[in-house]
């Protein structure tokens, strides 16, 4: 190739370079000013996301979750109960976006969106397995193997994306002794490890720096599939 045509051809950007969109993150969070990282916090309002980056997305579990109704302490006093799934469409647009742009969503254990959205559980041992007729993937994993300081069981589905080897299993160390499980998920058999007491709700719900490189490399995987597509 002569030099003219060098410099006419199109850079290709590398996998640590390549543009991800972060839908449903922190303005001043794990994912921010990061290289190569489109931020959509709850300002910018990820479901009008449109393309054409691949995605790493973090929509909001309260209603997903064994909470979903609300607070047991404002049913009382209100009787209000909230409704299951009602998150005004973020789950949904997350999930489209990851199967049209590729890329990774995740969501705690047991979340009921999969249910709602008809996707096959993960099993708790780990490994990738087919979450649908469309090409997801699913898989359980604990953020506590990325450096969490509780186990922090999560879901991901993954779709037009390389499926790495994960850190797969129940972590075998004990919680750390400020962490103290509430009593109702012991009585219910329940990993005692999202509803921990003792965890300040930012500091449980953030993402592990190695978590969220993981993430962005597998929707780095799908970014030439994805501008192709685009294109």
């Amino acid at each position: 190739m002569d030099s003219a045509l060098q410099a006419q051809a199109p850079s290709v950007p590398s996998q640590t370079e390549a543009a991800v969109a972060a839908l449903y993150v922190e303005a001043g969070g794990a994912y921010a000013d990061l290289p190569g990282v489109d931020l959509w916090d709850q300002a910018r309002d990820a479901r009008l996301y449109d393309g054409p980056h691949p995605v790493v997305a973090h929509p909001p579990c309260q209603r997903w979750g064994d909470m979903w109704m609300g607070s047991p302490l404002v049913i009382a006093r209100t009787g209000v109960r909230k409704k299951l799934g009602d998150d005004d469409g973020c789950f949904a647009a997350a999930l489209a976006a990851v199967r049209r742009f590729g890329g990774v969503l995740e969501h705690p254990e047991g979340s009921r969106a999969w249910d709602f959205f008809g996707l096959n559980k993960p099993p708790r041992e780990g490994g990738w397995v087919m979450a649908d007729w469309d090409g997801g993937w699913t898989c359980r994993v604990e953020q506590i193997a990325y450096g969490h300081i509780v186990r922090k069981p999560s879901w991901l589905f993954a779709c037009k994306v390389d499926l790495p080897s994960l850190k797969w299993g129940v972590d075998p160390r004990k919680l750390p002794s400020m962490v103290q499980p509430s009593a109702a998920r012991v009585a219910a058999g329940r990993t005692p490890s999202v509803s921990a007491h003792g965890i300040p709700d930012k500091q449980r719900i953030h993402t592990p720096e190695a978590f969220r490189d993981l993430l962005l490399s597998i929707a780095r995987s799908a970014y030439a599939p994805a501008q192709q597509a685009a294109a």
